[in-house]
């Protein structure tokens, strides 16, 4: 062992760290029950789908076309239909929010199915609310036209030309199927940055950072002493959440322990390397915790593609989740849990979070000093 490096220093500052962990409640709570909390919400609580959006149906005309039409409609697995007779009666619906969109099926349908010339459905939606109104339209559209064809086969001599979608990797288009693996990301940040970002600015308030400054202690076996501890913490927590988005959520696990621990190991990097950097450069456990929120926690949650598509963002957008290494860890995560191991997208990713981590620690030990200035 070089006289640079100690191991035994090295283990005893990591038992320090360690008990110092097991006497901070608040830790084990970040680490382990805030986890807990978001996989729920995003298990539970939030939801892209779209199924089952509540709509009301205007049926103004009585013919049998119109009323099969209604009855596509009110049996549609995407819509809960509140029937009317007029637009009046349903008006409200729509400005309360107790109606998402109000479908029209005007009158005089029928007269024109028969004569080969149907007048349109109109389809009026929320707009205060885009995404759920481009759904409502866009499925409402859909029931209109599975319909049509249906009806123009009834009279064909020959069976119409229908489409079979399937969905690769997510068959029933389930939101959690993506949402709870990438909250994964958002647990580890957590744990990686917002924790590690108090270390260092904890010794310093605390005044123990002098003392330590008066032993044999090296830079390289303080900062190492700082890591391990979160980097074990982190891969613990990472692993009870994936646990239960597989046996409490049925989120499917495509890949190997080993991939996931990979990618895991490798957003730890840059994650502990920024934490640790934010509290030598500040010495202040409150603006080490804003700095972190803002730096890490918040573009790991708007910027990654956790929750918003990176390629419908405007381009200096774009051009910015470049610099958030969160971004290189969300796609390799979806992969493995719903693809499998498919290391030629995996590595580059890997690559990248590594060199932000490399980045990260260069720094950390720029700025970490063993003087008071």
């Amino acid at each position: 062992m070089s006289a640079n490096f100690n191991r035994r220093r090295l283990i005893a500052l990591s038992i320090k760290e360690f008990a110092q962990i097991m006497r901070d409640p608040s830790t084990f709570l970040i680490a382990f029950l805030l986890p807990l909390i978001l996989l729920f919400l995003f298990g539970y609580a939030v939801s892209l789908d779209s199924s089952r959006t509540r709509i009301a149906l205007v049926v103004e005309d009585s013919s049998a076309q119109a009323l099969d039409l209604a009855s596509a409609y009110a049996h549609s697995d995407y819509f809960e239909v509140i029937p009317a007779r007029s637009v009046a009666q349903v008006r409200d619906t729509l400005i309360d929010g107790t109606a998402r969109a109000i479908i029209v099926i005007p009158q005089g349908f029928g007269e024109g199915m028969v004569a080969g010339t149907p007048p349109p459905i109109q389809i009026v939606t929320d707009g205060s609310q885009p995404n759920t109104a481009n759904f409502a339209a866009a499925y409402g559209e859909g029931v209109r036209a599975a319909w049509m064809a249906a009806e123009t086969g009834r009279g064909a001599t020959a069976p119409p030309i229908s489409l079979s979608p399937r969905y690769w990797y997510n068959p029933g288009l389930q939101s959690r199927y993506f949402l709870v693996p990438g909250s994964i990301a958002i647990v580890m940040t957590m744990i990686g940055t917002l924790l590690t970002a108090l270390v260092v600015a904890r010794e310093w308030e605390r005044g123990t950072m002098e003392a330590m400054m008066a032993t044999p202690m090296r830079m390289a076996e303080f900062i190492a002493s700082k890591v391990v501890p979160y980097f074990l913490l982190g891969i613990g927590s990472m692993t009870l959440c994936t646990l239960i988005a597989v046996f409490v959520f049925g989120v499917p696990f495509r890949g190997s322990p080993f991939a996931l621990a990979a990618i895991a190991a490798a957003f730890l990097m840059p994650a502990l390397g920024l934490g640790l950097f934010i509290s030598a450069a500040t010495k202040n456990q409150f603006v080490a915790s804003q700095i972190a929120l803002l730096t890490a926690f918040l573009p790991t949650f708007l910027l990654s593609g956790f929750l918003y598509e990176i390629a419908s963002m405007p381009w200096p957008i774009q051009a910015l989740t470049y610099i958030v290494p969160a971004r290189y860890l969300i796609p390799p995560l979806q992969t493995v849990f719903l693809a499998g191991d498919l290391w030629g997208l995996i590595l580059p990713d890997i690559a990248i979070m590594l060199g932000f981590g490399a980045l990260f620690f260069f720094l950390s030990f720029r700025v970490t000093k063993r003087s008071l200035d």
